[in-house]
């Protein structure tokens, strides 16, 4: 045996370096010290009833955070995805308060409203080549006014008499576990199958990798462009289902407050991805992550000023080690 074959002597022992460490596991190592920081603050963070609380609360944010996923995996970005929130409250409320209509029937026509949300957009951007920024911010201001001459400067539509199918989106549970985690366990599931193991999900995130390319290659992009406006909106509608379940009211602009952690999910999870691409395990992480740092954070007992302010400070930390994840890869 030759000197240089023995460890220690001629040749160098490989050990993972930092980076390739870092690069891989960063975000985990975050998630895990902020859990047992919590934990070791407050030891009902760790109990069970919290944990479900933890999720429960995430649930309206995932569903969402799942069609903005949708949007951003072709190479834009929707602003509008709170107005389809918004709407998908508002017509169900309207449906069976003003008209009668039974909570299923209410339900679907919620979803054909937070939908007409994305065939807006798909018009802007397909019909009109206007660029996602621009047309679902259009949108979204669009939506906005709508929605305040519709309440009159934005009062809330309060329907208490509700039917009891129709709470138990938001309120019921399904073998012991809440209703709003099924569902956006669901929906998760549902998106994590057409994305990541479809045809129509390869065709997604070939032409937000390389729109051009994919013309080239015979996808019928427009087509597939309009799909996933109008997806991503119906979907952000079921989000708002659970919201005026939960409130038992539809309350004007409510789905702003979820807008920016969509983003900042979305873009998590795509850090996280080995080519950086937004998918749908990643987005799961992102939004689980959101809700532990704002569970953590009510536990401590802060102030309002102050658990804005640290939030603020942890989710761009966090997007920093994401994006410096991603250049690292």
């Amino acid at each position: 045996m030759s000197i240089s074959s023995i460890p220690g002597k001629g040749n160098k022992v490989n050990f993972p370096s930092l980076k390739s460490t870092f690069v891989r596991y960063g975000f985990v190592v975050v998630f895990v010290c902020f859990f047992l920081f919590f934990a070791a603050w407050n030891p009902v963070f760790v109990q069970a009833q919290n944990l479900t609380n933890i999720f429960e609360a995430s649930s309206i944010l995932l569903i969402l955070a799942l069609g903005m996923t949708l949007v951003v995996a072709t190479g834009g970005i929707d602003l509008s995805v709170g107005i389809a929130l918004d709407f998908g409250a508002a017509f169900s409320v309207v449906a069976m308060k003003s008209y009668g209509m039974d909570w299923w029937s209410a339900s679907m026509i919620g979803i054909a409203g937070g939908s007409l949300v994305g065939m807006l957009n798909a018009a802007l951007v397909v019909g009109l080549k206007i660029s996602p920024f621009l047309a679902t911010l259009s949108t979204f201001f669009i939506g906005s006014s709508v929605q305040r001459i519709f309440t009159n400067g934005g009062g809330p539509i309060s329907y208490r008499r509700m039917p009891i199918e129709y709470r138990n989106l938001a309120q019921g549970e399904i073998y012991g576990i809440p209703t709003e985690i099924v569902i956006a366990a669901v929906v998760a599931i549902i998106y994590f199958i057409i994305l990541e193991r479809s045809i129509w999900g390869r065709q997604i995130h070939a032409m937000g990798m390389q729109r051009s390319a994919s013309i080239v290659a015979g996808l019928r992009v427009n087509k597939l462009l309009i799909t996933c406006f109008i997806a991503a909106s119906a979907t952000c509608a079921i989000a708002g289902l659970l919201a005026a379940s939960n409130l038992r009211m539809f309350t004007p602009l409510a789905g702003f407050a979820y807008l920016l952690d969509a983003i900042a999910a979305v873009f998590i999870g795509a850090a996280l991805h080995p080519r950086g691409r937004p998918n749908i395990p990643g987005t799961v992480a992102g939004v689980l992550f959101l809700g532990m740092v704002a569970n953590g954070l009510n536990l401590m007992g802060l102030n309002f000023n102050t658990k804005d302010a640290l939030s603020g400070i942890i989710l761009v930390s966090a997007l920093a080690l994401a994006v410096a994840q991603r250049k690292m890869r």
